[in-house]
């Protein structure tokens, strides 16, 4: 290995810090952990906010006593979980740092072995941080099961995906995915076409996280078959859904009466799996959107899961979750300015 190529520890010795050792049990673990040419340690260096050297199969880690204990921590986690065979990528080494980040008594292994099992799976669907653990754990022992929060979270995929691992495994004869025909604050108007071309714009994000993780001759022939079935929610209607796994995306465009309508559909031995995101409503400013309005009345109510999600546990591109953070700063700022001004209007009415 070209230890050149690697970052040394300097001479200087600043007060408070710590330097530490962390001997690999074998070079292949370390090749593993570090991935080709050492490259995982410039970011485990960047998110944990320490210096690293490297002596043969030993790390040195220079810092804050705080952030050398976390990079060790990783370290060791990272080489458990290769024991396993896995092979790790650079967003696996960052999403662990980040997850003990939040949690420092997380066990990275429960998280990263957690694969869900989908036939002619293009890459492994794993959770990807302790948010998604505790909703792919939520799903899979209740019966119902509201996964709440911003787009980019994995809060329909995953749930797709643990559908599509039920069903293959026999537990459930059928899969059903439904969402309101909503627009998204644009009026599309008139569709041409049959009812399924019409429907399909609605409909479409979840044809493409059926077609991400499995083949798509695979999906068309569970949907020939009914094993799968995809409609907009007014389908629902008068419907008893036994043996069932229906997910509900977009909910918080459902008006109270639809949510209603929607969770009364479940039958015998199914589940059912409820997403959204309470800051997107496009239902007319007068409309309680159904969501919301479920959190209120569900929330003490005896073997429902409720699971939230942060702009924190945003899973796309990195920029989404700096596009959360932006729009979140000004829509606080902006409700701070009303209710100042709203307060400075009541004072001035008491004069």
């Amino acid at each position: 290995m070209d230890t050149n190529r690697l970052e040394t520890l300097p001479a200087d010795t600043r007060p408070l810090e710590l330097i530490e050792e962390y001997t690999f049990p074998t070079h292949d673990l370390m090749m593993k952990v570090l991935g080709p040419g050492s490259d995982f340690i410039q970011p485990i260096s960047r998110e944990l906010g320490v210096k690293i050297g490297m002596r043969g199969d030993t790390l040195l880690f220079r810092g804050e006593p705080e952030a050398v204990g976390s990079a060790i921590k990783l370290v060791d986690q990272l080489t458990r979980v290769c024991r396993g065979h896995k092979t790790l990528k650079e967003a696996d080494v960052v999403r662990g740092a980040r997850i003990l980040a939040e949690n420092p008594s997380a066990q990275l292994g429960s998280i990263f072995n957690d694969v869900i099992h989908v036939t002619s799976s293009r890459r492994l669907i794993t959770p990807r941080g302790l948010a998604q653990k505790q909703y792919v754990d939520t799903i899979r022992n209740r019966d119902l099961t509201f996964g709440i929060g911003p787009a980019g979270t994995g809060k329909t995929y995953l749930a797709v995906a643990v559908a599509v691992n039920e069903l293959l495994a026999g537990r459930f004869k059928r899969i059903i995915l439904t969402r309101p025909a909503v627009e998204a604050g644009e009026k599309l108007g008139f569709l041409p076409g049959d009812m399924v071309e019409k429907i399909n714009p609605y409909v479409r994000p979840l044809h493409d996280a059926l077609n991400d993780m499995m083949d798509g001759a695979k999906t068309q022939e569970l949907m020939a078959t009914g094993q799968i079935e995809i409609a907009p929610l007014a389908f629902m209607r008068g419907r008893t859904l036994n043996d069932s796994f229906v997910i509900l995306d977009e909910a918080q465009n459902t008006t109270r009466a639809q949510m209603k309508m929607f969770l009364t559909r479940l039958g015998y031995s199914s589940k059912a799996v409820v997403t959204g995101d309470v800051t997107q409503v496009d239902l007319p400013h007068s409309t309680v959107s159904g969501l919301v309005d479920a959190r209120r009345v569900l929330a003490n109510v005896e073997g429902i899961g409720f699971c939230y999600f942060s702009d924190m546990d945003v899973v796309r591109h990195e920029l989404v979750q700096r596009i959360i953070l932006a729009y979140e700063k000004t829509e606080s700022t902006t409700a701070n300015k009303q209710s100042d001004r709203e307060a400075n209007h009541g004072e001035n009415q008491s004069e």
